[in-house]
């Protein structure tokens, strides 16, 4: 598996590179408002919760007292639904100033309930990280791969060599639409169906969850 991070197609670049104003640059990471929190989870996390704290305002990363310490080993697992469809442009990661720092990030998309059994299967991207302490790089993803996303899988994998692993924000840019429930529409139709055939057709619509 290469984990190159070429600078281009899947690299990584500094958000000040794109030259936008501080404003424009916390509305580009704005993904977070995006995020239904209440079924976010982070795995292995040494204190409960702590995972939602890292998905904060662009403009909030360099806030130090919400932060996610691993817990048995230097791995975590981040599971992210989103309240929509997203396609995902670029993540930044930003860490301590030490060997906890992530190193390699690898993401999934759509596999809700992920689990560490789970992340033996391939990523859809993997990326080797650099340190970063202010939250100015970017990792671009693949578009193409990552353009209907409802639910995103985070696997930091590795760090620089410490036994725990510690991360203080991660950012999340893209594009959001509203998700249309098909299923509601189906059930909408079939309300002014034929009543003989309702209890057939009051079945259907369960089908049209698991897609």
């Amino acid at each position: 598996m290469s984990h190159g991070h070429s600078h281009g197609g899947g690299g990584c670049r500094c958000a000040a590179e794109r030259e936008e104003p501080p404003e424009q640059r916390g509305l580009a990471y704005g993904l977070y408002l995006r995020i239904d929190l209440e079924r976010l989870q982070c795995l292995n996390e040494s204190r409960e919760g702590s995972g939602r704290g890292v998905f904060k305002p662009w403009e909030e990363r360099t806030d130090r007292s919400k932060f996610v310490e691993s817990d048995a080993d230097e791995e975590l697992l981040f599971n992210i639904p989103f309240t929509g469809n997203v396609k995902l442009k670029g993540i930044i990661i930003m860490g301590e100033d030490d060997d906890s720092h992530p190193s390699e990030m690898r993401l999934y998309k759509n596999i809700p309930q992920m689990s560490f059994d789970d992340t033996e299967r391939e990523p859809d991207q993997t990326f080797s990280l650099n340190r970063d302490l202010t939250g100015e790089l970017e990792y671009a993803t693949k578009i193409s791969r990552f353009s209907n996303v409802y639910h995103l899988s985070i696997h930091i994998s590795k760090n620089f060599g410490a036994d725990t692993t510690k991360v203080f924000y991660i950012g999340l840019r893209g594009e959001w639409t509203e998700l249309r429930r098909h299923e509601v529409t189906i059930c909408n139709f079939e309300a002014s169906a034929n009543p003989a055939d309702h209890r057939v057709h009051q079945v259907t619509p369960q089908t049209h969850f698991i897609s």
